[in-house]
This record gives structure tokens, sequence and C-alpha cells, in this order.
């Protein structure tokens, strides 16, 4: 198997293509004889639309760049992202698949006199799921993502940057693909804000008029945690405009059992537990939540533990919302509260059971209560 892993990386680091793929074949046909069923199908599915995939990067190849700075302004992937993969609530998750549907069927919708849904703007707070829609979308629809990088994008020349988002869609519009924009209201602020230059008004107004022209048989999403800096001419220009928010409880132990798929641990078996960790998961974003997780994991392989457990996940999230422990009796009664035992925080933890024993005898007050969770 190292063997494979080698020969790939050799055939990625000199551009043989036929090698990668023939590598990645064996690789995956020697994970099914190891008991490795769900990474060799994974490997196989990536190959599958090979041929296709290879042949839209390849007409790719010559990106364009910032004038000023010769830096890239945007990034392609072929994104690999799972239904099972993209946790959102039930009616968030019909809008995105019926857009994508919508997509699909774009012939039988033109046929009706309907305008093609082809613009999505999605915003929320961070780590709220943004850039795994965008990849998502690519993945079921196969189609690449160009994904314009604002480093290379925002230029310091004056009218360079209106010229730079010309580029950019030019480019997009080259083949099929969906156009992702992240961080979105850097470059569709209002117009009318007396703050901002003349130059990112005429950003603004290049923005609109290449949205207007966008072939429509390519996709565009936009991604902002700033929704409310917008220009409204932006607005109208998004066929379809949804918000992603934070996860609920339902929603939180969903991600935690897709996090912990992979890691050894103790808890997902346990729907006590996992209620318990969801709960003192609430108002943690996505990315928050996967924070918390890779954490433990790293933390259990420093420690040399062969799984993870409820009391190294509060710890983590502990850690994750209030960055230190500088009351240690407080510490000790969040996870008394969270159903840690008495036994678990002596071993794991090192606090005297005496002193555990007549902490647990008061709870938290209020104020410690809503702190905690």
């Amino acid at each position: 198997m190292y063997t494979e892993i080698v020969k790939i990386i050799e055939g990625g680091l000199s551009g043989d293509k036929e090698k990668v793929l023939n590598y990645s074949k064996v690789l995956a046909d020697n994970l099914d004889k190891d008991g490795e069923p769900a990474l060799a199908k994974r490997i196989r599915n990536m190959l599958s639309n090979k041929k296709s995939r290879i042949a839209s990067l390849d007409s790719f190849a010559t990106k364009p760049v910032d004038i000023e700075s010769r830096m890239d302004i945007v990034e392609i992937t072929y994104p690999q992202i799972t239904d099972d993969q993209l946790i959102l609530s039930k009616y968030t998750d019909r809008e995105i698949n019926d857009f994508v549907t919508c997509y699909k069927k774009r012939d039988e919708i033109l046929k009706l006199g309907a305008e093609v849904s082809n613009s999505l703007l999605l915003y929320g707070p961070p780590g709220c799921g943004k850039t795994t829609v965008a990849q998502y979308v690519s993945s079921i629809t196969g189609l690449p993502l160009v994904t314009a990088r604002l480093d290379g994008l925002i230029s310091s020349l004056l009218g360079s940057t209106a010229k730079n988002i010309r580029r950019v869609f030019d480019y997009a519009s080259q083949r099929e693909c969906v156009l992702f924009l992240d961080e979105f209201d850097v470059i569709a602020k209002l117009r009318d804000d007396q703050h901002e230059l003349g130059e990112l008004k005429r950003v603004v107004n290049s923005l609109i008029q290449n949205i207007d022209s966008l072939n429509k048989d390519n996709l565009l999403i936009a991604a902002t945690n700033h929704h409310e800096l917008l220009d409204l001419a932006i607005w109208r220009r998004f066929s379809k405009v949804i918000i992603l928010q934070k996860p609920d409880q339902y929603e939180i132990k969903r991600l935690l059992k897709l996090f912990l798929l992979n890691i050894p641990n103790t808890i997902v078996e346990s729907d006590k537990k996992l209620e318990l960790i969801a709960k003192a998961l609430q108002d943690c974003s996505h990315s928050d939540i996967k924070t918390v997780i890779n954490n433990c994991a790293k933390k259990s392989v420093v420690n040399n533990r062969k799984e993870v457990h409820s009391y190294d996940l509060f710890q983590e999230i502990y850690f994750h919302k209030n960055h230190n422990i500088n009351d240690e009796d407080y510490f000790i009664k969040y996870l008394l509260l969270n159903g840690v035992t008495h036994k678990e925080i002596n071993e794991n933890f090192g606090y005297p059971l005496r002193a555990i024993q007549r902490l647990s005898k008061g709870g938290l007050r209020n104020g410690q209560r809503k702190a905690a969770n």
C-alpha cells in the first residue's frame, strides 16, 4: 500500500496523470482487501469521471492573474462532498437540492418560458457551511469549482479590481463551472457608503454587469457573513437567497456522529451522552464543532488513549468557549453538571475525590450555568 502512495505522489509531482490514476486504482483494490471499503469506494468515486475532469481542468490551465502582484485570482478544485456530509435543516437542504435540480432540468424550464435559476446567495454567521454548500453543488453537478481569490482580486491600482472581476467572469465562461465568490461583501458593498472611495463603487457596477451577462449554463454562488453591507441592486441579481444558521440540537447530534465516524469513541452509541454534548455545544457553528472534535482526537493521540470519551469532549468544549481554566472549582462543577462521574474527574483530571464530592453537593449558580452551556 505504501508503494502505491509513493507512486501516486511521484506521478503528481511529475505531472504524470496516467500514473496517478493507475496506482490510485491499485490502492483502492488493496484497501478493499485490507478491510477499508469506505475509503476504497471514495477513491473509486473520485476516479469515476476522471476523463471529463482531467479535460475540464486542462481547459482551465492558464489562470488569470492580477497585473500588479502576478497572483492567481482564481483557484480550481473538484470537491468530493456527499449528501451525508452536508448537515443543514431539512428546509435549507431541500432548497439547495431544488436549486441544483433546476440547473439540471434547465432545458425543460426554458421550454415553459421561465427563467433558469443559476445564481445562489448564501449568508449567515461564520462557520455555518457556506463554503461546504458551494463544494457540494460542485460535487453533485460534476462541475469544477472556480473560487475567486480575494487576496489576488483586490488590487491597489485604481481600476484594476474591476478589471480583475471581469477576468474572473471571462475565465469562468470558458467552460461550464460553479463560480464561487466568497466574502462577497468585500466587492459588493453599498454604493452609497460615504466611507468608500469611488473606485469601490465602480467595482460594484462592474460586478453587476458581469453577473447579468453570465452564461446561464454556469452556476454562480456568492457567500457573505455581512449581508447587511450588500448593495440593494446585488440582491436582485440572485434568483435564490438562503440563510445558513448555526445548527440546532438535532443537527449538532448529526454533526457529532459525522465527525466521530472514524474516531474510536464511547459517545455515539449513547443517546444520553449525545444529548448532553449537543446541549453543551449550543450556539456553536458547524466549524466550531468540527474544531472541538479534531482537537479531542489529536489530544487522545498525544495522551496515548485508544478512545475519545465524553469527558474529553466536555473539556475541549470548555476550553473552546473559555480559552483557559481560571477557576478549577467552576470547571469541576461544569463537568459534574454534564454528567461526568466523580471517578472520571479524579482519574482523568487529577482532582482529589474529596474536593469533587464537596463541590457536587452544590450546583452551578445561574450565571455559571448559563456560561457553561
